[in-house]
């Protein structure tokens, strides 16, 4: 299964920023892969890593960065519909066998559309809530993005890119998801 461990549980920002350069590393595996079946791993672990790294934000990180009046909803819908387009991206390079000559072009378009949507959650997001929350308040957020992050789907679902839809919908595909990403292991 996916895994999200990063050395940083006790601050959200820290937490998720080292989930970013995780992120970051992970495209660099996929890229320097030595075989087809070492590309095909690295990916699938970016991928689940994508997939439940953004539903534990669009669950707990952008409801409380909407809470900064109008410029906090324009930031999150910004960084919502960056996501609803990156998931659209992940989802037609999931469809993409990763030998395909078309596939590490796509991949590093992607790339650098997730890493311009990260600075840009770092910038607009992160440093608010670094200087609007406590010590307290930012070991909870980290708390409730790994239990979200344990809940979420490791596929990406474009659509649900809200809190409602994610906590109505996120939960049985996520099952789905992981069922088929277990089978999908048995049958490599």
């Amino acid at each position: 299964m996916v895994e999200t461990f990063v050395q940083s549980t006790d601050d959200v920002v820290r937490f998720l920023k080292d989930q970013h350069n995780l992120i970051k590393d992970l495209f660099e595996e996929v890229f320097s892969a030595s075989s087809d079946d070492a590309r095909r791993t690295a990916f699938t672990e970016l991928r689940q890593l994508l997939a439940v790294h953004e539903t534990a934000e669009e669950m707990i990180v952008h409801p409380r960065a909407r809470g900064e009046g109008a410029a906090g909803d324009e930031v999150v819908d910004a960084r919502l519909a960056e996501e609803h387009r990156a998931k659209e991206m992940l989802a037609a390079l999931e469809d993409t066998d990763v030998a395909a000559p078309e596939f590490l072009p796509a991949l590093a378009k992607f790339r650098d559309a997730v890493v311009e949507h990260a600075d840009a959650e770092e910038a607009e997001e992160f440093d608010s809530l670094q200087r609007d929350l406590d010590a307290g308040q930012l070991k909870a957020m980290a708390a409730a993005v790994r239990a979200a992050e344990a809940i979420a789907p490791t596929r990406p679902h474009p659509g649900v890119e809200s809190a409602t839809l994610n906590f109505a919908v996120g939960p049985f595909a996520s099952m789905l998801d992981r069922a088929r990403d277990a089978i999908g292991a048995v049958l490599r």
